[in-house]
């Protein structure tokens, strides 16, 4: 499979090498070849590739090189000697064990690396996963019910949003600062690190005593009865959110709440009471019956999507927020853009692509 680069993307030119992993350092990766990067996958001898299924893998090509082999090495410094950025996601210290770590290669490179701990601390050598990163930050212990153990929200929160999602913030930032120094730099990016980061919010509430350690007891985190998830008659589920009082006002008129509840908002005394007759208001008809009264207003009230249902909801299909490559329904690229718009330039690679080929490519003049 050869380059696509006919085509734009904000990062249309940035050459990534990636080394094959699992996680968010992929997704990372996706998501730079979704704007446009020309990436490439270094996987290790003998990986079986053209499951399309893969769809996290789209958009790059793989070469295939034996890290523990030195001319596999030489050849893999010789593609990096004309990368941009190189993506890793390996325990601290391995890359430099094989001779490829940031002081063996050229000193323009932008040298990302994703760990859950980090490079440093008295954890980085331990192994863990996305519930585990998340667990030590406050995060896990904050989602769930109130009487009930914390549960796990995906990896979404860790591996995507406190990983990859930084990551991808790094490099950027990096590549902008060496517009003006003209030195690359080791971007380290831990998804403890990031997840606190993202919980920030929420320190902050505890520092101002907004925000209590009780699960289910929060505004956010379902102890409000106006910002959580409510059964229907076809025991299907909508979500609620209308958190400011004009929004809570014609949620409250449409549900037909009595009267004397509908300035229970900031009571937090009344919400189990307000909570009982928002249960019972929303059994009355089903999901699809609440979705076309609520249909036009500003109750901030939504269905609870299936994975089979996401890509049938009318406003996905009017924002094209999934595309079909190669016979597959997946997500669009995102963020958009005016004027070099982000594409999906091709599925997952059925077959790997010679090192040599792209060492050429990328030694001739941008």
């Amino acid at each position: 499979m050869t380059s696509d680069t006919s085509t734009g993307g904000p990062l249309h030119g940035l050459r990534v090498v990636e080394f094959a992993g699992l996680g968010p350092a992929p997704f990372a990766c996706m998501l730079l070849a979704d704007m446009g990067a020309d990436v490439v996958t270094i996987d290790r001898p003998g990986k079986r590739l053209g499951d399309p299924t893969n769809i996290v893998g789209r958009g790059r090509r793989t070469a295939v090189a034996d890290l523990k082999d030195a001319a596999d090495r030489d050849k893999v410094k010789t593609l990096l000697a004309g990368a941009d950025v190189l993506v890793e996601g390996f325990r601290p210290g391995v890359m430099e064990r094989l001779g490829l770590g940031p002081d063996d290669l050229h000193a323009g490179l932008i040298y990302s690396r994703m760990t859950g701990w980090g490079q440093t601390g008295p954890l980085a050598q331990q192994a863990g996963h996305d519930i585990n990163y998340i667990a030590l930050t406050g995060a896990l212990h904050a989602i769930g019910p109130r009487e009930g153990p914390p549960v796990p929200p995906l990896n979404l929160i860790g591996d995507y949003g406190g990983g990859s999602l930084y990551l991808v913030v790094g490099i950027l930032a990096a590549l902008l600062e060496r517009q003006r120094s003209g030195k690359g730099q080791v971007v380290d990016a831990a998804i403890t690190d990031g997840t606190l980061s993202l919980m920030t919010h929420f320190f902050a509430s505890a520092l101002r005593g907004t925000h209590t350690e009780q699960r289910g007891t929060n505004l956010l985190d379902g102890g409000a009865p106006f910002y959580g998830v409510y059964e229907t008659a076809d025991q299907r589920y909508v979500s609620v959110g209308p958190i400011e009082p004009p929004f809570f006002a014609i949620l409250c008129e449409k549900l037909e709440i009595d009267i004397a509840l509908r300035d229970a908002q900031s009571d937090r005394s009344r919400w189990p009471q307000l909570r009982r007759s928002m249960e019972q208001a929303f059994r009355r008809r089903t999901r699809n019956e609440w979705m076309v009264m609520l249909e036009n207003t500003d109750a901030c009230v939504t269905p609870v999507l299936a994975l089979s249902e996401v890509s049938a909801h009318p406003h996905h299909i009017a924002r094209g927020a999934f595309v079909e490559i190669e016979g597959l329904i997946q997500p669009a690229p995102a963020p958009r853009f005016s004027r070099t718009a982000s594409s999906v330039r091709h599925g997952v690679p059925s077959a790997t692509t010679e090192l040599a080929a792209v060492c050429l490519e990328w030694a001739a003049p941008r």
